[in-house]
């Protein structure tokens, strides 16, 4: 699977990143301890997707201390892989059962500290890409920036970017950063389309930076036998056997890859047979019309 610099001076991610949200769901619990983690990563990167992302929020705030345990049994594998994390949402729960209502937080002095938390949570020395997981309305720019631009020069962090943030949000923040944001990652998928017409894709053109997206598949609703979801299965079974047997996921990843904004799919199964599955979405290129033909599916409608 090829790599690509998420911007001019950014880093080099996988074209596919594995994410880590769901890790700590499975039923099996065998599937969630340190040792079939550690294996599954690995799996991962024999296939390619060399990234991980997570946040400090995952898991109620568990999943980054579950990929230290994973990470302690092969300190080595830390140096084959990037790391993604997110800060900025604060819940009520176990560990602060003082919260009463969930809110966002981007002083700086918190940036820094849920940072701190999670180097030493994952028990590494850097984090390859930190994003600021949503904005947050009463923190201003400049105190935002200066925490993530401490991270930067401690050395801390390698690069910096945000998540769900509007074109004028980014530009923003942006603005005040020592060293250029170097995504949004965003939700993007055949079902919400947003990204598209809502400047986010072309403001990550404009600054030759790669989008990423999140709930490729629609938070699971492309994979559901619904009405909404019939037309893009029909046309996906219309399609297939002229993409190799490609089936409706793996059409969805390559729909969203083909964008020339060139967005970076998160995956987030914790099935090995659907991690293989969806690294084969990397090698399709949807011709033109049948990248239409699914836009029209999707809608409902032909193009304006």
């Amino acid at each position: 699977m090829t790599r690509h610099r998420i911007a001019p001076n950014g880093p080099e991610f996988s074209r596919l990143v594995y994410g880590t949200w769901r890790i700590l769901d499975d039923e099996d619990k065998a599937n969630c301890t340190p040792q079939a983690l550690l294996s599954r990563f690995k799996a991962c990167a024999d296939l390619g997707i060399t990234t991980l992302d997570t946040a400090e929020i995952y898991g109620t705030y568990h999943v980054e201390e579950a990929i230290g345990g994973a990470l302690k049994l092969d300190p080595a594998f830390r140096d084959k892989i990037e790391i993604v994390t997110k800060c900025g949402i604060y819940i009520p729960c176990d560990f602060h059962p003082e919260r009463k209502v969930a809110f966002y937080n981007l002083t700086a002095e918190r940036i820094v500290k849920s940072t701190e938390k999670s180097l030493r949570l994952m028990g590494i020395d850097h984090i390859d890409l930190l994003l600021v997981h949503r904005p947050d309305w009463l923190t201003s720019a400049d105190e935002t920036a200066a925490g993530l631009n401490k991270l930067l020069k401690d050395g801390k962090i390698r690069a910096v970017g945000v998540s769900n943030y509007n074109v004028h949000q980014f530009e923003l923040l942006n603005s005040r950063m020592d060293q250029p944001l170097v995504t949004n990652q965003v939700e993007f998928s055949l079902l919400h389309m947003d990204p598209i017409y809502d400047g986010t894709a072309d403001q990550c053109q404009r600054h030759r930076i790669l989008p990423m997206a999140w709930s490729p598949l629609a938070k699971g609703a492309l994979m559901q036998g619904n009405p909404e979801t019939e037309p893009l299965r029909a046309k996906a079974a219309e399609l297939s056997a002229k993409y190799g047997g490609a089936t409706l996921d793996q059409f969805a990843y390559a729909w969203i890859m083909a964008h020339p904004s060139k967005p970076l799919p998160i995956i987030g199964t914790n099935k090995l047979d659907r991690i293989q599955a969806c690294v084969k979405a990397a090698d399709i290129q949807l011709e033109r019309e049948d990248w239409y033909a699914f836009w029209v599916a999707a809608k409902g409608h032909g193009i304006p």
